[in-house]
Order: structure tokens, then sequence, then C-alpha cells
């Protein structure tokens, strides 16, 4: 029996979550976005909530609570601001990859300064993306080479998501130049190691709360300790670390989270653009009662509710396959990915079409920014830039649904398709 149903626990914090996004992140998101930072006492209050931890094993200091619920609080979150979740202090996408690409121990310590009582006052990144390709291989242009018991890294980093915020970073670099995307690495970087240059933050499209730059490596030595070699038992029948299966699930994880934004900014901007085609009145009767405009209204309902439907039960696939040891031996994380893959590119394309019809439909108002719409049309433009793509997901979703291995080269965001800001 398949249900959609929460549990009791799931409900309470749910409605915390969705009261702090109804009289904190909503009546305010306009001041964040002028702002393009969030004050000290939201930072906190999320913190105390525990946002971001939710998902992580307790093992290292997260919640332990599955993905499950972390869906459905980054939902409401959303709702009340898009870009909030990025301006949350916080191990941010750097304790999932921790978790999914290091040990145990390595987690535990990447994660420790996040969670006293001052978490939220420290940021953690994940530095992907870069400009350009390679000119003469597959894999990053970062490059890291082994220097006896230690490594040098160099390279430059784009996108990165709170690059001039955080303390500490996961980056990822190219260990073996002959192996294309099966030869990329994963190395804990503090922000005070020499040779890190923190390059200057960009001017976005929307997501104005977060801050996206980038990081120039020379020579940053780190020990060999720093490197995520995956976690261990990960490995094909709980062998060795495979370290690219290890990078797709990382990759596959926040990209769900992300879609989850992307319902609840679809949420948000159905709601408003319903209010108002119900009381904006036209040739004497409101205009949602035109059948053009109703039917527009419809099937964006659908969307919300169908992309809500996709997000929760990829999110309870990898609930049920990590709580199996993360094996893939019945094809629990296949079938995870397959859902995350529908449903990331789902969520995104919905978002993007509520927030086009939610502009659409408030007429010369939508494009005004004394309404909201606008603003979330922008930032589901953004949030679909993040992590892995629509396009991604369809060539991730077209792999498992055809049996075929899963190329990181494809389903990866690299320079040759699309960068990510993650």
């Amino acid at each position: 029996m398949i249900s959609f149903e929460p549990s009791d626990d799931q409900k309470l914090m749910v409605e915390s979550v969705a009261q702090f996004a109804r009289t904190v992140l909503r009546p305010s998101f306009r001041t964040f976005e002028r702002e393009r930072a969030l004050p000290e006492s939201v930072r906190r209050t999320a913190h105390e909530l525990g946002l971001g931890l939710v998902a992580l094993p307790e093992a290292v200091g997260g919640a332990g609570l599955g993905l499950t619920t972390a869906v459905l609080l980054e939902e409401e979150v959303a709702w009340g601001d898009p870009a909030a979740a990025f301006g949350f202090g916080g191990a941010g996408a750097l304790g999932l990859a921790a978790c999914e690409l290091g040990t145990a121990e390595q987690a535990r310590a990447a994660l420790d300064p996040f969670l006293g009582g001052e978490g939220h006052a420290r940021f953690g990144a994940v530095a992907w993306g870069e400009r350009k390709p390679h000119p003469a291989r597959a894999g990053l242009s970062t490059v890291a080479k082994k220097d006896g018991t230690s490594y040098r890294i160099d390279g430059e980093k784009a996108y990165v998501t709170n690059a001039d915020r955080a303390d500490r970073f996961v980056v990822f670099a190219q260990v073996d130049e002959t192996a294309g995307w099966n030869g990329v690495g994963a190395f804990l970087v503090d922000k005070d190691a020499q040779g890190l240059t923190v390059l200057p933050r960009e001017t976005t499209l929307g997501l104005d709360v977060a801050s996206f730059g980038g990081l120039r490596l020379d020579g940053v030595v780190v020990p060999e300790s720093a490197r995520l070699l995956g976690p261990r038992g990960a490995g094909p029948d709980g062998g060795e670390p495979d370290f690219t299966r290890a990078l797709v699930r990382f990759f596959a994880k926040n990209a769900l989270v992300i879609a989850a934004r992307s319902v609840g900014l679809a949420r948000a901007t159905f709601e408003v653009t319903r209010e108002y085609v119900d009381t904006r009145k036209a040739f004497g009767k409101p205009i949602g009662h035109f059948q053009a405009v109703a039917f527009t209204v419809a099937d964006r309902a659908m969307d919300v509710e169908a992309a809500r439907g996709l997000v929760w039960r990829a999110a309870a696939a990898w609930d049920a396959s990590d709580a199996a040891g993360g094996t893939d031996t019945a094809g629990g994380e296949r079938e995870a990915l397959l859902r995350t893959a529908q449903a990331v590119a789902f969520a995104h394309e919905a978002a993007m079409r509520c927030g086009d019809d939610g502009v659409q439909l408030h007429g010369g108002a939508g494009f005004i920014r004394d309404y909201p719409v606008e603003k979330w049309m922008r930032d589901g433009k953004q949030l679909g830039l993040c992590a892995m793509t629509a396009e991604q997901a369809d060539q991730l979703a077209a792999a498992v649904e055809l049996g075929l291995p899963v190329d990181p080269g494809l389903v990866l965001p690299t320079p040759e398709t699309q960068n990510a800001f993650v």
C-alpha cells in the first residue's frame, strides 16, 4: 500500500516550518532580496528548527529523519521565499556531500563546526562548477596531483553557492586525467588554506539571497586524509567504495532537495495567481471565470500536485534504499535514481510554467515588483539551473529506464552541457 500521508511527527514539523515561512519569510522576502542576505535572527531561527540537518544521519550529528521529511520542510521554506534556503547558515550541500562521499569519520569532522549553537553563523559550500571545459579531455579542468602524503590542487571553480560566506568547502578536482569523469575526486578545503582565493560575488537573475561566486586555487595543499573516497562498504557487493556511484548519489539527492524548493515556489505562485484571477474583474465578472484563464489555472494546479507527488515518491525511494544499507542488489538505488530524475525534471518545468503563467495572468501587474510573481518567475528559472538540470535528469531517467550504465559525463552538470549552482 502506498501512503502519501505524513506521520504525526512530520505534520508537527511541517506546521512549525510553515509558520516560520508564513510569519517571517513571506512578509520580508522583498527586504531579503534588496539586502541580498538574511538577517542573523532569521538564520538563527532556521538553525533552531533544525533545517539543513534533517536528512543527515544521527551518527554524524544530523537528525536522521530521512529525505522524505527534508523535502516536506524544503517545500514550506520555498513557499515563504524560494531564495531563503540558500541563505541559511549551516553545512548546506557540504553536509550531504560529506555523508555521501566520505567515511563516517570524515563526515563527522566536516560537520562538527556547523552543529553547535553558533552553527547558523557558519556556512559550508560545494565547489563543483567550472566556466570552461578542459580543451583536450573529458573531466574537470581543476586538477589535484598527489605529492607524497598530500595533494596539490590548481584550478578555478565557478558558480559556487555561498563561496564568499563559506568556512569550509568540498572541492572537486580531476585526480586521474586519463579516466574522464570517472577520474574526479573530492577534497575538504578550509577557507584559510594557503593559495585559496575567493572570487567576487556574481549578480544573478534570481535567488538574490544566495551568494554565487567562485574560487581560485593556486597550489592549495591538503593532506591525503582530506580526500573523500566514498563511504566504506558502499562499493559493489559491499566492497571497496565506488566514488563515481557515490558522486551520482550525491547529485541526485541534492537535486531532489532543490526540486522540493521548486514545488514550494510553484505552489506559492499558483495560490497567489488563483486568488488574483478570482478578484480581478473584467466585463463584469472575475477573469478566472473565462474559460482560457480557468483552464490555465486548472493545469497549473495539476502541475503542483504532480510535482509534489513525484518528489515525495523519490524521497521515499531513497529512504527505503538507505534503510536497506544502500545496496543495489534489488534495484532499490536505480529505482530511487529513476524517481529522482522524473521528479527533478518535472518539478523544475512545473515551477517555470507556474511562474510564467502567473506573470501572464496578472497582466501588466505581473512584471511590476508590487506583486511577487515576477520574483518567483526569476527564482524559478535559476532554481532550474541548481544541481541537476531538467536536461540531465532526462538523461538519467533514460539511462535507468533502458537499463544502461549511468554515464556521469551525461548526468552530472558539466561545462560542455550546463553549469550548475551547487
